[in-house]
């Protein structure tokens, strides 16, 4: 089973568009959109491009529920093609998830302890320990957003990661359709305990406790469960332009879950499912052409290295430039992304060459 590239396309512009969305949400805190000028069909027309890429720019925390659904669709088809080998060693498989999240996670939280250009909004003090461990949901209140808050992500992925012999055997064993309502129904329940039946802080239904987020990452498994099924059928739907289209019909119900407590139960997973048609709908258009498929797709493939660091850059360059116009900043805002990507996949390639060599070291020599 070879690797999809329209996948790392996809994972290319979702964390893309997460680091777009922290940028844009610190340079535009406290910025108002000009006023509204329908006076001639030119003044019309920026009227809306403004108020469209107002809109836009402001969906960009749902990209999270992208990366949760391909995250679960990845992991299940590599752990498949494990299980096509033969059984599985789930000591072997904890191993490889360990050595392939921590040493990146751990090199991040020096490269901001270190680097300049770094935004610094709160002190360093024992909570690293924490924080280096990935338990950051303990005491959440304090440890879910420290230091670099785009952090919490890893602590509910490595809860999945911890769980995931119980999710993969589910799957196999019921399919993906039952699968998926058994994740739906799990996850649900856990939202409306923790914001109706015994109201929490927010941070757990956020993903401090992962259940919360398993529709999406059950989403995830089902989808690479019925692409093993039936991979043409999926392509089609998703790459070309049924789904996209679905997702744009969609996508303004989804947002209308904003609006009750217990219509927020089903917002996460509503708003992930459709942002997650539209971004694969772009990467499938994207595919067609060579280059610009090898470029997205070499960002998702590093996409962990450009997660880990880019919010406090973002950050402290957003608080510098507010005074400038959109243009500027939008002008400003490709080179930036651009770099912050050379650099996240500098990071990872870089890790992963020292830990490969390190474990090759530790191998016996064969005689």
């Amino acid at each position: 089973m070879k690797r999809l590239l329209w996948i790392d396309i996809s994972k290319g512009l979702a964390i893309l568009f997460v680091a777009y969305f922290h940028f844009f949400s610190t340079y535009f805190q406290h910025g108002v959109l000009p006023s509204p000028d329908w006076s001639n069909v030119a003044a019309s027309a920026l009227t809306l491009l403004r108020l469209a890429w107002f809109k836009i720019s402001g969906l960009g925390f749902h990209a999270v529920g992208v990366f949760i659904i391909l995250s679960g669709w990845t992991l299940m088809q590599s752990t498949v093609r494990r299980a096509e080998k033969g059984e599985i060693a789930w000591g072997a498989w904890y191993w490889a998830r360990f050595v392939r999240l921590y040493p990146m996670y751990w090199v991040a939280h020096l490269v901001y302890l270190v680097s300049p250009f770094v935004a610094r909004l709160e002190p360093v003090d024992d909570r690293i320990i924490l924080s280096l461990l990935g338990l950051r949901f303990i005491d959440i209140d304090m440890n879910f957003m420290y230091l670099n808050a785009a952090w919490w992500y890893f602590s509910m992925l490595i809860q999945f990661y911890a769980i995931f012999p119980l999710l993969f055997w589910t799957a196999r064993r019921v399919g993906p359709w039952w699968f998926l309502l058994i994740g739906c129904a799990a996850g649900f329940f856990a939202r409306y305990v923790l914001l109706v039946l015994w109201p929490q802080n927010g941070l757990w239904v956020l993903g401090g406790f992962a259940i919360c987020r398993l529709p999406e990452f059950a989403l995830g498994m089902s989808l690479a469960m019925w692409h093993t099924q039936s991979p043409a059928r999926l392509e089609w739907f998703l790459l070309r332009g049924a789904g996209f289209v679905a997702g744009l019909i969609l996508y303004p119900a989804a947002l209308q879950l904003y609006h009750g407590l217990y219509d927020y139960i089903f917002v996460d997973f509503a708003t992930g499912a459709c942002c997650m048609l539209e971004i694969v709908g772009i990467a499938g258009f994207i595919s067609l052409f060579n280059s610009p498929a090898k470029l997205f797709g070499l960002v998702g493939l590093y996409s962990y290295g450009l997660y880990l660091t880019h919010q406090p850059y973002v950050i402290w360059l957003g608080l510098r430039i507010r005074e400038v116009p959109i243009w500027a900043f939008l002008l400003i805002c490709i080179p930036t992304l651009a770099v912050l990507s050379a650099w996240g996949m500098l990071l990872e390639k870089g890790t992963n060459a020292l830990v490969n060599k390190l474990a090759s070291l530790k191998k016996p020599a064969r005689v």
